[in-house]
């Protein structure tokens, strides 16, 4: 157990890291549902590991604090009762120093734990906890920065920290052949239940772009009138767009005729080889039809991705969230881990910049609802 213990107490301390450059004010703000502060990401990570394994594999375990397991459970309705996801800004006490206790007690009991049991189902779960937490670092900063980006000053969270100044290796394009791919997971290495069930999938042959959307071929797209013209647009899409009024990429502003981006460095022009991110499905899909291209479906994506440069940005498949073959739900709160979202959500390949190192896979199945775009996605197309 010793090397996982090693890694749980890296990816612990990873998370601790990631908060070492903020004021004890930015823990708590929550300006929209779909973000949570960081105090509750730090919670919930804990929570986890306090309620999935401590409680069933050390007797007579107490738990920290009795009101935790209500605060910061997400969705797990096996587990009972939680807080309302929308107002876990409001969360104000446990206190930011409350959850560093919080978070040392429980590391210090599944630290006592590994060192004196090897039982093969506690492995497994100490892994799934450790990729959980991957997950909620990766949330965590990206949360973080949607929170900076309304405040009219353009906060710094760290200097020399941009997730969004990547450039493209290679441009060309990669030929792919008609054939049948094997897709999905077949290992040994922890994957989570919804990548498993590798099948085969015939594939029509394709060509995919190496490289990704730059930040230059998106302004020529809203030059164009890309967001007036609703003839590139899904009907839910320009019902999203003339809606929100949306008419640039999330965390973009025109100042005197220029664009620039906020970024967690702070407010920056935008560079126009940069690649493209912070864009909705819907947005990727107008594009690739204003230039007469299209998204890649998952299993296109799967089959080339050995061929490309990936990792940079979440990219949008036009691919529904929908189960393998074989996929079945688990028994307990860990089935509720991925299956039951499998509706109303696009598949989203790779990784981004935001990714915990060591959490990415070429089969890993990442979704969202088609109209977000606060994380780190990007656009690959393919004819």
């Amino acid at each position: 157990m010793s090397e996982l213990l090693q890694l749980f107490k890296k990816t612990r301390s990873q998370s601790t890291a990631l908060c070492e450059p903020l004021e004890i004010e930015d823990y708590i703000p929550q300006p929209v549902d779909f973000a949570s502060p960081p105090k509750w990401h730090l919670s919930h990570s804990t929570w986890f590991f306090e309620e999935m394994i401590l409680k069933t594999f050390v007797p007579n375990y107490k738990v920290f604090n009795p009101h935790f397991g209500f605060l910061f459970n997400s969705y797990y309705q096996t587990l009972g009762d939680r807080a309302i996801r929308t107002e876990r800004g409001t969360i104000t006490r446990p206190t930011v120093a409350e959850v560093v206790d919080y978070r040392k007690y429980v590391d210090q009991h599944i630290e006592n734990l590994l060192l004196n049991n090897d039982d093969p189902e506690l492995r497994e779960l100490i892994i799934l906890g450790i990729n959980h937490e991957q997950q909620h670092q990766e949330l965590l900063i990206t949360d973080l920065k949607h929170t900076f980006s309304y405040n009219p000053i353009h906060p710094v969270y760290k200097e020399g920290f941009n997730l969004t100044s990547q450039q493209n290796e290679e441009n060309d394009w990669l030929k792919v052949e008609e054939g049948i791919y094997e897709i999905g997971y077949d290992g040994e290495e922890f994957h989570f239940d919804n990548e498993k069930g590798q099948h085969k999938v015939f594939l029509h042959a394709f060509e995919i772009a190496k490289g990704l959307v730059t930040n230059r071929e998106y302004i020529e797209f809203m030059e164009a009138g890309g967001y007036e013209n609703f003839k590139v647009w899904l009907d839910e899409g320009w019902t999203w767009v003339t809606e929100n009024q949306v008419k640039s990429p999330l965390y973009w502003k025109k100042i005197e005729d220029k664009w620039f981006s906020y970024t967690l460095e702070g407010l920056k022009p935008i560079e126009p080889n940069d690649q493209l991110t912070h864009i909705s499905f819907y947005e990727a899909q107008a594009f690739a039809t204003w230039k007469g291209l299209r998204l890649p479906t998952e299993f296109e994506w799967e089959a080339a991705c050995d061929q490309f440069k990936w990792g940079n940005r979440w990219e949008w498949t036009y691919s529904a969230y929908l189960p393998y073959p074989q996929f079945k739900i688990a028994e307990g709160a860990v089935g509720e881990y991925n299956g039951k979202f499998m509706i109303s959500q696009m598949v989203l390949r790779g990784a981004s910049t935001a990714t915990a190192k060591g959490h990415e896979r070429k089969t890993y199945r990442n979704f969202f609802q088609p109209k977000h775009r606060w994380q780190v996605t990007g656009i690959r197309l393919a004819k």
